[in-house]
């Protein structure tokens, strides 16, 4: 099929990701977002983007969507209005999706939420991806560990050199580049058959707190000292953020980082030292 790919939250950062990939193959885009007339909306129409109107809560505003497109991808978040509007977000998707018949559905979850985390937004993804399992769609489900970016979210902190995190210095942290999730995925719309119905976790790199400091001071020029916080002190600010660094703590992804590299080749994993050292050159 030879239409678009639509990409559900394009202006998001999974989202965005995704669409500069599969521009970059040059596959032809449509972004399905809230508000079109937003500054990233109107920089992805710039780049030769279709832009339409969706509602990820309402399955019917999806449809037009979802109408006549070679394959989508569809990324849901608990981080605005809770995990149960999530999932409402998830069952609008796929009931769109089926409706539309979409040819191959591409849903992003999160590494670990095929287990009993007890994690709110980890099992919220699970609820998801259940109601995926249960259609006649073509699906794939991509499920990433934690962001790269995710530390720039107190990068004053780390500039000044303190690198803080709920994990000991010794411990490893898979995580994952932006870019390389939108590789993936573009790889995946292009190479549809081998992946249908797999659910595949993702990962980059998985560095220790030490590693990721030695890391970020040689970029700086400074010392930058791994500092564990503890899990109690997230659990003071939020319920959900604790139960993941806990389980974090304890448990950890399990993604198989030498096989998934060898499986895909052809996407440019990213190393943290890599990525650090094009973050804080940019901060």
């Amino acid at each position: 099929m030879n239409g678009p790919v639509a990409v559900l939250g394009a202006t998001g950062g999974q989202g965005g990701a995704v669409a500069d990939a599969l521009l970059a193959a040059n596959l032809p885009v449509r972004a399905v977002v809230r508000s079109p007339d937003s500054g990233r909306a109107r920089a992805l129409h710039k780049r030769g983007v279709e832009v339409v109107t969706g509602d990820l809560e309402d399955a019917d505003s999806l449809g037009p969507a979802l109408t006549g497109v070679r394959a989508a991808f569809a990324v849901t978040t608990p981080f605005e209005s809770g995990t149960d509007a999530e999932v409402r977000q998830g069952r609008s998707i796929v009931t769109a999706a089926t409706r539309a018949r979409v040819p191959h559905l591409v849903l992003s979850s999160v590494a670990g939420a095929s287990r009993e985390t007890g994690i709110p937004h980890f099992d919220s993804k699970h609820r998801i991806e259940a109601a995926l399992y249960e259609t006649d769609l073509a699906w794939t489900v991509t499920a990433p560990t934690y962001f790269f970016d995710n530390l720039l979210g107190d990068v004053d902190s780390l500039m000044a050199g303190r690198l803080s995190l709920p994990l000991e210095p010794a411990q490893r942290l898979q995580q994952l580049s932006r870019p390389d999730m939108g590789a993936f995925v573009a790889h995946v719309i292009q190479n549809p058959q081998p992946h249908i119905g797999k659910r595949i976790e993702l990962a980059s790199d998985e560095p220790t707190v030490t590693e990721m400091a030695a890391d970020a001071g040689r970029v700086l020029g400074r010392y930058v000292q791994p500092v564990t916080v503890p899990v109690s002190s997230v659990y003071a600010y939020s319920d959900d953020m604790g139960a993941m660094w806990e389980f974090l703590y304890t448990e950890g992804y399990q993604v198989d980082i030498p096989a998934l590299k060898s499986s895909y080749p052809s996407v440019n994993w990213t190393s943290f030292a890599t990525w650090i050292n094009q973050a804080l050159t940019r901060a």
